[in-house]
């Protein structure tokens, strides 16, 4: 009886086994908190640049956009958890839309003066660019030794101190909103974040791998009884009543379909140089990112270092899947960082379960209805769990750099990286002179010039002797 347990308990796997097949009542709700996790950021870019677009047509074509990432996030995400053939490195990776992109979108937009044609070239350049970084990932191993766990530990490192900032907006209701900081929304995200440690370090088994969600759930209940006691509503300085950034939207959900067919291609490709140059550029740095993210997410989640195999995949993935977004209107498909902190977090790897949370994607792109209940998350709810996740990526760059023992070397190759690189993505102000190319690449956020900071230190500082 016993040995009956123990095999069938082998079978099934551990959540914190990248390999083995979990009960469905537990791989879904483990899956569903990556998704929670990265479905506003997985929007946001879109509406971004359809807004930049500032062209009437797209009040049409918006939802099929905003449908076809969710389904488009869901395939790529289980290609790169299962691989089909080299695409894909077997890795606990989310993939989704990219906002690394939108700088230079925003001003490939500006250049071409918006509408439906400046989208277009966008789709156009993205599906160059796809395969682009395709080649880059199938010629990866030999490129890898430019990348040593001091350098990718230096980018996954900025890349958790750019989303800190993220994180922390979410927490206070989103920057955007009228009420934002406000005394209501610091309490909802403060109690979904003191929810999830409790539940984190205070219980076991699936209360504990799955704080993330029950956090989220938690936020959820508060918001929908909160107007009960509380005005929905309050008045700006300038007197104009507005809705407060915790109000769940229930509107949205009845008035979503229940199912539909996604449209492809409903932005025909339009390919023009001035576009297709700085995104090549861009798929470059996104390369580089990818590496970084797969290498913090097998440290931080399984305790080893990325297989040569594994981050070529991850690459190729990143490209395939961006030249495939492409032809249905989504912007670059990539991993996602905020998924990376939450796999480091709670040490949950288990592709099954992080194959659950794909379907759901796909489930999401299909049934509107399911979309909008997910879409109308209130952003201090998200808030609460980001910041854990996100300084979670912090200590897996932390982990990575300190992989080997720090010597004089090392230690000027992260301190110039994060001083000079990383401190001039987060004030872009100080490029302002430069040509505007320049100003697209570095600016956008610490993450491209520390990580370009880094690569070029590794090559130029002499190794020190043993």
């Amino acid at each position: 009886m016993d040995k009956s347990k123990e095999s069938t308990a082998a079978v099934m796997g551990s959540p914190y086994e990248f390999e083995g097949k979990l009960p469905l009542k537990q791989a879904i709700p483990l899956g569903l908190q990556h998704v929670l996790a990265m479905f506003v950021g997985n929007l946001t870019p879109i509406l971004i640049i359809t807004a930049a677009c500032g062209s009437e047509d797209f009040a049409a074509i918006q939802v099929s956009l905003l449908q076809n990432a969710m389904l488009i996030a869901g395939i790529v995400t289980l290609v790169q958890l299962y691989a089909i053939g080299p695409v894909g490195g077997k890795v606990p990776i989310i993939m989704g839309t990219s906002s690394g992109f939108i700088g230079v979108f925003q001003s490939i937009v500006n250049i071409m003066g918006g509408g439906v044609v400046a989208y277009g070239a966008i789709m156009g350049a993205s599906l160059i660019g796809g395969l682009f970084e395709t080649v880059l990932g199938a010629f990866l191993k030999p490129l890898r030794r430019f990348f040593p766990s001091v350098v990718t530990g230096t980018v996954v490192l900025a890349i958790g101190l750019s989303l800190i900032g993220v994180g922390v907006g979410s927490f206070g209701g989103g920057s955007s909103a009228s009420d934002y900081g406000s005394a209501e929304n610091l309490l909802i995200a403060l109690v979904v974040m003191i929810v999830i440690l409790a539940l984190k370090h205070g219980t076991k088994g699936m209360t504990s791998s799955s704080c993330i969600l029950f956090g989220i759930i938690v936020g959820y209940i508060i918001c929908a009884i909160l107007p009960l006691f509380l005005s929905t509503t309050a008045v700006n300085a300038e007197g104009v009543e507005y809705t407060k950034a915790w109000v769940l939207n229930w509107d949205k959900v009845a008035q979503a379909k229940w199912f539909a067919v996604p449209k492809f291609m409903p932005v025909k490709p339009v390919f023009d140089l001035r576009a297709i140059l700085p995104v090549l550029i861009m798929f470059v740095v996104t390369a580089v990112e990818t590496v970084g993210d797969i290498s913090g997410c097998i440290e931080g989640g399984m305790s080893r270092e990325a297989t040569d195999t594994e981050l070529s995949g991850g690459v190729i993935c990143d490209g395939v899947g961006s030249s495939f977004a492409a032809l249905f209107g989504v912007l670059p498909n990539t991993s996602f960082s905020q998924n990376v902190g939450l796999v480091t977090m709670t040490k949950i790897v288990n592709r099954y379960a992080l194959g659950c949370g794909a379907v759901f994607l796909i489930l999401c792109g299909l049934l509107p209805k399911l979309a909008a209940l997910v879409s109308i998350m209130p952003q201090c709810v998200l808030g609460g769990a980001a910041v854990i996740m996100f300084s979670s990526i912090v200590m897996s760059g932390i982990q990575l750099i300190t992989k080997e023992p720090l010597n004089a070397r090392s230690m000027t190759i992260v301190s110039v990286a994060l001083g000079l690189g990383y401190g001039i993505g987060a004030n872009s102000a100080i490029l302002a002179a430069l040509p505007e190319t320049v100003r697209l690449i570095f600016g956008g956020s610490g993450i491209v010039p520390a990580a370009f900071v880094a690569i070029i230190l590794n090559i130029l500082l002499p190794k020190e002797e043993a």
